[in-house]
Parts: structure tokens; sequence; C-alpha cells
């Protein structure tokens, strides 16, 4: 039970992409080289949305694990806001101040998750790497696209 409230999490953050789509403003910006194909988005994000989930869950198994819930909770909020300001509100710059925190946010539930559970934090780092890549792509557009 605890894994699909975790999950129904991960589907009202994605649901920000099904209400706010890149569309033709997107298309019109200057992106770089590195920008992945359309078709991977919603295959990464999918991916990572599952992820969570169930590394959400099995952080609530492990002892001691209250701040990278806490951490969880965080990205998933700094997750769902991104989309509607950065595609809905066409805020580059908002956008990139939110997946920069996202990011960190991020970067500390991996670390911690590590130390707590090495699987656990496995199972986490994906997401940071596809930020990573997500935020350079925000940081390009951002000084591209003035």
């Amino acid at each position: 039970m605890t894994f699909y409230i975790f999950l129904i999490a991960c589907a009202a953050a994605a649901s920000t992409g099904i209400i706010f789509k890149p569309g033709s403003w997107y298309e019109s910006l200057q992106k770089p080289r590195f920008t992945p194909p359309n078709w991977l988005f919603p295959v990464a994000w999918t991916t990572i949305y599952l992820l969570l989930a169930w590394a959400g869950y099995r952080l609530t198994l492990i002892p001691g694990s209250e701040t990278v819930l806490a951490l969880w909770a965080a990205q998933i909020a700094l997750n769902t806001l991104w989309t509607p300001v950065f595609f809905g509100a066409h805020r580059i710059l908002a956008g990139m101040i939110i997946i920069s925190l996202l990011w960190l946010v991020v970067a500390a539930m991996v670390v911690l998750g590590i130390q707590l559970d090495l699987i656990t934090g496995l199972i986490l780092f994906p997401y940071l790497v596809w930020l990573t890549v997500a935020s350079a792509l925000n940081f390009s557009i951002l000084r591209h696209n003035r």
C-alpha cells in the first residue's frame, strides 16, 4: 500500500507534463546540440517516477530515514512546480532556480540514501543524472533565449 502512495505522488507530478506541454514555444527556443530527442523525455520521466516511488517505499522500511523522506517530499514538490513555471508560464530563469534547488535536494537525497541503504541510493542515482542533463538544458536555454 505504501508504494502506491509514492506512486500517486509521482503520478501527480507527472500530470503537470500532460497539462503544460512544451508546445510551439519550446520548439521555437534555441537549444543546445545535446538536447535529447523528444521521445526520450516521457521514457526517462516514466522510468524515474517508477524508481522514485520504489525508493520512497524502500525508505519507509529503513529506520532513521526521516531526513531522506523529507527530502523526497521536497523534491516531488519542486519537481511538480518546475513544469508549470517553465512550460506554462515560460519563466526560464525561475525554472532555472527551481531546477537548481531540485538538483541540490536530489543530490542530498542520493548521498544520504546511499549512507542508509546502497540499493536505495543507487535507485535514486539515475534521477540525479537526468536532472544534471535537464539543468544544463535549462541553463543553455536561459543563456541563449533572452
